[in-house]
């Protein structure tokens, strides 16, 4: 969490404080620092801001040179680093602050990372012993991996145990990690009746939680019901790591637990089962932190791959996604995964021709993937390269063997795509062949409905389309404005009135909307309002589907000599 009022959040299912208020040298402006520090000082508190973790990171280094007792610049130095991936400089700087006697919750849960990931399993122990305190999970289940890394069973059972009676919310949490050091040890009977529930309380387990679930069941031999638990939880539509897990129950195979291979990797496990608990709004730190925690661990982890890279995309840290993605390794099954969020990270970044090749050159390596080349479509859609779009959803479409209602919107894209290219011959059959899919989908409803609309066409058909498409999402501004140009083109003009009003009122930033609402306003006669409307109209523009000369031209002589000047039908 980033700037939390005042200054300080708690999340309670961590127990961590993210400290981000600012050293009473610094809290006035940065006006009366020195001008190196002042300097670094703003510079870092616009990174803040904008959550630009690697800049919080050098700017809160140069200010931590400069005024070196400074315990919020090392925090914020030391937060930067870790969201940035910089383990060992996040490591070094909470080390600092343990020996001035200013240790964050943040800094406590680096330096247990950090002895986890140097082994120094003893030192987990006595430090939580001494008063450290890192989060009531972490450090719970911390005890308990530090003592199984020292070679102790039993007392790591008693710490799961402890933890699981004496702390409620816990309960959950640590009967997985048990059950995971359980499977670690070979102990896979116990291990499975903890995951089944069948020994005590219901586990709620994630999809990693599952894929563990399946190695221990092909372990005992019950492949039958690993089976079935994959096809209740994954369907027919598996990812690649599970689509292989499945493979090998079908074969009879077992599969190796792989998911904790040490005490190390079990604290992994604690740290990515926090970050994925955590996700929450955007801007959120701590999700983020964790996934790097657990990455310091186990930089092949790839659900860890995967997840902290999205959150940095989602935080619009895309070079740093990049770096992230970078990770996963080109034989794990999830390299196809990380691979596609690169491409993303691009395009996000404003690389799209790179994002663009880096798909394409996927696509050559992995040309049977359906994903690969539907992901390639709705890039080249997005740059409305539509003919380059239409083809790459051909060739999604042709891999797969049996086109079924779940593919829908892989058919409605394409369909999308046939549309923007003029070609309505291929895109009418295509939105119609979806509705069979999805006879109530209102996106599709809306699209065709409207396409009707516009080219006169089928009329009621397409005016009975959008009024489900309204019924099914009525708080969509695109579908209401839809409807209300239906009832415009139908000359039904008053009826139009409050239905566009609405639309705007629901998205009033868009120039179509607006323009729209100009057009039935002067259709009743409210001229004046009108013009207002198609004046907010060019001041939201540009996009690509509003004529800015036309709604110019409609402003300086009237809409019906500006259609006629355009030799545009009303």
């Amino acid at each position: 969490m980033k700037l939390c009022s005042p200054f300080v959040q708690i999340v309670a299912i961590a127990g961590i404080c993210l400290p981000v208020a600012f050293h009473p040298a610094a809290a006035e402006d940065g006006a009366s620092l020195q001008p190196g520090l002042a300097s670094a000082f703003l510079t870092g508190r616009i990174a803040v801001a904008s959550d630009d973790f690697a800049r919080i990171a050098h700017s809160y280094d140069l200010a931590l040179d400069a005024d070196p007792e400074n315990e919020t610049f090392r925090e914020l130095a030391l937060q930067g680093r870790l969201l940035s991936g910089d383990f060992d400089r996040a490591a070094e700087l909470a080390a600092q602050a343990a020996a001035t006697g200013a240790l964050s919750q943040v800094a406590a849960v680096i330096l247990q990372a950090d002895e986890f990931k140097r082994s120094d399993y003893s030192a987990v122990v006595e430090q939580l012993r001494e008063g450290r305190r890192s989060g009531p999970l972490t450090d719970a289940m911390g005890v308990a991996w530090a003592e199984l890394g020292k070679g102790s069973m039993s007392d790591a059972i008693e710490a799961f145990e402890a933890a699981i009676t004496e702390r409620a919310e816990l309960a959950p949490f640590a009967l997985y990690q048990k059950a995971l050091a359980h499977a670690f040890v070979g102990d896979m009977e116990r291990a499975a009746e903890i995951l089944s529930g069948e020994a005590g309380p219901e586990v709620s387990l994630s999809r990693r939680g599952v894929l563990a679930q399946l190695a221990i069941m092909s372990q005992l031999g019950q492949f039958e019901q690993a089976l079935e638990l994959a096809e209740n939880v994954f369907g027919g539509t598996p990812d690649d790591d599970v689509a292989l897990l499945i493979r090998a129950l079908e074969e009879e195979a077992p599969i190796p637990f792989t998911t904790v291979t040490s005490a190390r990797d079990g604290m992994a496990e604690v740290y990515f089962t926090l970050a994925s608990a955590l996700v929450g709004e955007r801007g959120d730190w701590l999700p983020i932190i964790y996934g790097q925690l657990a990455l310091a661990l186990r930089p092949d982890h790839g659900d860890a791959i995967l997840l902290t890279g999205q959150l940095l995309e989602r935080s619009g840290q895309y070079e740093l996604a990049d770096q992230t993605y970078q990770l996963m390794p080109e034989d794990n099954p999830q390299y196809l995964g990380a691979e596609l969020g690169r491409a993303n990270a691009l395009y996000q970044s404003g690389q799209v021709d790179e994002a663009v090749e880096s798909l394409v050159a996927l696509s050559e390596i992995r040309p049977d993937s359906v994903l690969v080349h539907s992901s390639l479509g709705d890039m080249l859609r997005r740059e409305e390269r539509y003919d380059e779009a239409a083809a790459a959803y051909t060739r999604a479409i042709d891999l797969i063997d049996e086109v079924e209602a779940r593919h829908w919107v892989l058919l409605y894209t394409r369909a999308i795509a046939y549309e923007r290219m003029g070609e309505w011959d291929l895109a009418e059959p295509e939105f119609r062949r979806v509705l069979e899919f999805v006879p109530d989908e209102p996106q599709v409803l809306n699209y065709l409905g409207y396409s009707l609309i516009e080219q006169r066409r089928n009329l009621d058909e397409a005016l009975d389309m959008i009024e489900r498409a309204v019924e099914g999402e009525p708080d969509s501004g695109y579908i209401t404005d839809s409807l209300g140009w239906a009832y415009y083109r139908l000359g039904r003009y008053e009826e139009a009135v409050p239905v566009m009003e609405r639309a705007v009122e629901l998205l009033p930033r868009d120039p179509i909307l607006n323009d729209h609402l100009g057009d039935v306003y002067w259709a009743v006669g409210r001229k004046r309002e009108a013009r207002f409307q198609w004046r907010r109209a060019l001041s939201f523009a540009p996009h690509p589907d509003l004529d800015v000369d036309l709604v110019r031209r409609k402003l300086e002589v009237g809409k019906e000599p500006a259609l006629e000047e355009f030799d545009i039908s009303q």
